[in-house]
């Protein structure tokens, strides 16, 4: 579309949610005028209008915390952006993944009643360990060793997941499932491809039933 379409307020900006593309975790909100909102569409990386600064500045242009542009959509008013990235690096000018950590809501709804919960928040945090590779941690190690390492442990635990079940071991099979799952989960990140891309072919396997 014309950008000239966008409603752009007072002072030429528009407002851009950044989320990133695989963990559908919303990281930042930021600011484009028509020229970085151009640069952005041109070189597939984030850049924005500094309000404070009154310039334009490209995400990761010190820091090396660039984003990697995948699709950037707009609302039904035209006066709003979501920006969906691949992030090479924390979104937060404090080191950490995403900019929205804190709730002002005491009563929020306990996820815990979605009983699938627990997906999401181990696809989140792997998301956030692949961006922030925190010292110590086994996710950061398996994504410093690259993708060999992490298919070589999916085999492994696949291998344990069919002992346990040959030996009709309930305990093992329970603890090896967990751990198939989970490196499952490290290789989709590595790969960038989003559990709902999993869940959609699911979907549709199951209309077809």
């Amino acid at each position: 579309m014309n950008l000239d379409e966008l409603t752009f307020d007072e002072n030429g900006l528009i407002p851009a949610i950044v989320q990133d593309e695989v963990s559908k975790e919303v990281l930042t909100l930021a600011y484009m005028n028509k020229e970085s909102l151009q640069k952005t569409m041109e070189t597939k990386e984030t850049w924005f209008y500094s309000r404070s600064r009154q310039e334009l500045w490209h995400k990761g242009e010190t820091s090396g915390n660039t984003q990697r542009v995948s699709d950037i959509r707009y609302d039904c008013d035209k006066d709003a952006l979501v920006v969906k990235v691949l992030p090479a690096g924390p979104a937060c000018h404090k080191g950490t993944y995403s900019c929205f950590n804190e709730s002002l809501l005491d009563n929020h709804a306990d996820p815990k009643e979605n009983r699938f919960h627990i997906l999401n928040e181990l696809e989140k945090t792997i998301a956030k360990r692949e961006v922030q590779m925190p010292e110590g941690a086994y996710t950061t190690y398996l994504f410093s060793e690259g993708v060999d390492k992490i298919l070589k442990k999916v085999g492994e635990e696949a291998s344990e997941v069919i002992i346990a079940s040959k030996n009709r071991d309930y305990d093992e099979l329970k603890w090896e499932s967990a751990d198939l799952l989970y490196h499952l989960f490290v290789l989709l990140r590595e790969q960038k491809l989003p559990l709902d891309a999993v869940l959609e072919v699911l979907e549709e396997r199951h209309g077809n039933k």
